[in-house]
């Protein structure tokens, strides 16, 4: 293992969006079984620093390549795409309505069942990023398009977390 190795070539799997969720898990176990510290005792301090560092990276791999929106904005950076979210926050203007849409909804919401629409709403806008990511990244190779479903991406899972916020309110009020 080389700790220089991408996420995909660490666990052995094609670097491209749609991944197998059960083969992800089964590599996870198989690698932290071979890094964990405990194999190492024997051959002292040093060595279980050095396994500790693995099993860490190892984690942190798995995490970003079991998670569609951290895998896909990781696979943009590979290709010299990066998201830049902080700076780069333009997007279609069909987008910027729709989201200006729940996000009225949500500001008028009145009830869990509301809240409950709307969440519904977003779901599905993300499944449809989700497989035009899967296309645009795995079919296209189109990078930047992907970067900037990734970005669409970003925004509804914060408008998602409102929701939660607000049912939570809902719920306490």
């Amino acid at each position: 293992m080389n700790l220089q190795s991408t996420d995909f070539e660490l666990f052995d799997v094609p670097a491209r969006f749609a991944q197998d969720a059960a083969k992800l898990d089964a590599r996870w176990k198989d690698l932290q079984r071979q890094v964990h510290p405990d194999r190492f005792a024997a051959q002292g301090a040093a060595a279980q620093r050095v396994a500790a560092q693995w099993s860490a990276r190892i984690n942190e791999a798995h995490r970003r390549l079991k998670d569609p929106q951290r895998r896909a904005a990781y696979l943009c950076e590979l290709h010299g795409a990066p998201i830049e979210a902080e700076s780069n926050t333009a997007m279609p203007a069909q987008f910027l309505m729709q989201q200006m849409e729940l996000r009225e909804q949500l500001d008028e919401a009145t009830s869990a069942k509301d809240l409950d629409d709307i969440s519904r709403s977003c779901l599905s806008v993300q499944r449809e990023l989700l497989q035009k990511l899967e296309h645009q990244m795995d079919g296209e190779h189109d990078w930047l398009a992907a970067a900037q479903s990734v970005r669409a991406l970003m925004f509804l899972d914060k408008l998602a977390a409102d929701i939660d916020r607000r049912h939570e309110k809902l719920e306490t009020d």
